[in-house]
C-alpha cells in the first residue's frame, strides 16, 4: 500500500511534531483538534521549527515551503480523516477517550487505511478491542522533539496485521526514523525501561543523594545518555511521568513503578517541567 496522506489527531506537543515529519518526509498531512485554532497554532509552531533548521543549515528554505504547502489544519474530524491511508492519533493519555475515538475513526475512513496510536504505555489491545477491525491497528510511539529523535518504536496486538506493520515500517524510514517492533506490554520497551531510570533518579533527588543536576550529569557524561532522566522527565512533563508511572504499577504490581512523592507534589503544585516553566529545572521561555 503506497501512503500519500495522514491525518494527525490532536495538535499538542506530540501531534504537532509528528505532523511536522510527516510533511517533511512528502505526506499530504492534515492536522487535526477539536479547536481550530489549536490546529494553526501549532503549524506555526512547525514554521518556527523549520524556519530553525534553515537557520541551521539542516534544510533549504524551499524544503521549508514544500513541507507547509503539504500541511493543513481542520477541526472536522470526517474531514481530517476521510481520504487518509494513515492516521496516528496523538490525543491525552487516557484509554476510553482513545478507544471511543477510534472507533468513530474506524466509520470515516477508507476500508485501507492504517490506524494508529502514538501511546507511550496504554494497552494496544485494549484500545484495538474498540474497533471491528482491529487487525489495522498498531501503535507508532514517537518521541519528544519528534523533528530530532531517531526512534521510533512500533508496538503490535495479537491481531496486527502484517501488512499494517510493513506500512508503519514504510513511513517510518520515509520520516528518517529507525523502528523497533514491540509486542504489546505494559509500557513497551521505552516507556518501561525509561520511567523505572526516572523514578529512581526522582527518589535520589529525595533522598539528597546529589543535586538533579549531578545526577543528570552522571547518566550524560557516565552512560552516554543524550540527556539525564530529571531533564527528560521534565522534556516530556512531569504530570505524563506521572500518569505512566500509576498506570505501570498498577498493571504491573512493582514497587519499582511507585510514583515517589517529590513527583505528586510537583504535580500537585503544577510544576509539570518545560511546558509549565518550572520542574525539577527552571525553564525560561522559548
Amino acid at each position: 500500500m503506497q501512503i500519500r496522506t495522514v491525518a494527525v489527531l490532536g495538535a499538542g506537543t506530540m501531534g504537532h511534531g509528528i505532523a511536522q515529519v510527516a510533511a517533511q518526509a512528502g505526506f499530504d498531512v492534515t492536522l487535526y483538534d477539536v479547536q481550530r485554532s489549536l490546529a494553526e497554532a501549532a503549524i506555526e509552531r512547525i514554521d518556527a521549527n523549520l524556519a530553525g533548521g534553515v537557520d541551521r543549515g539542516k534544510l533549504t528554505a524551499e524544503q521549508r515551503r514544500a513541507a507547509l504547502a503539504r500541511l493543513r489544519a481542520s477541526s472536522a474530524l470526517e474531514e481530517a480523516v476521510d481520504a487518509a491511508d494513515l492516521v496516528i492519533e496523538a490525543v491525552p493519555e487516557k484509554l476510553e477517550l482513545k478507544r471511543q475515538l477510534f472507533a468513530r475513526v474506524e466509520t470515516l475512513v477508507p476500508p485501507a487505511c492504517v490506524l494508529a496510536t502514538n501511546t507511550s504505555s496504554l494497552s494496544i489491545a485494549e484500545i484495538a478491542a474498540a474497533l471491528r477491525a482491529p487487525e489495522r491497528f498498531l501503535g507508532m510511539h514517537f518521541f519528544n522533539p519528534v523533528h530530532l529523535m531517531r526512534l521510533l518504536e512500533l508496538v503490535i496486538h495479537e491481531g496486527t496485521a502484517e501488512s499494517a506493520l510493513a506500512v508503519a515500517r514504510s513511513v517510518g524510514a520515509a520520516m528518517g526514523k529507525t523502528t523497533i517492533v514491540v509486542r504489546d506490554s505494559p509500557g513497551f520497551a521505552t516507556s518501561r525501561l525509561g520511567v523505572a531510570l526516572g523514578l529512581e533518579a526522582m527518589r535520589m533527588l529525595e533522598e539528597g543523594v546529589a543535586s538533579a543536576q549531578d545526577i543528570d550529569t552522571a547518566m550524560e557524561l557516565g552512560y552516554r545518555h543524550p540527556m539525564g532522566p530529571l531533564k527528560l522527565s521534565d522534556l516530556v512533563g512531569l504530570d505524563v511521568r506521572l500518569q505512566i508511572a500509576e498506570y505501570l504499577h498498577r498493571k504491573l504490581g512493582r514497587d519499582l513503578f511507585e510514583p515517589p512523592p517529590i513527583l505528586r507534589r510537583l504535580v500537585a503544585e503544577g510544576r509539570l517541567g518545560k511546558k509549565s516553566g518550572r520542574g525539577f529545572y527552571d525553564w525560561p521561555e522559548d
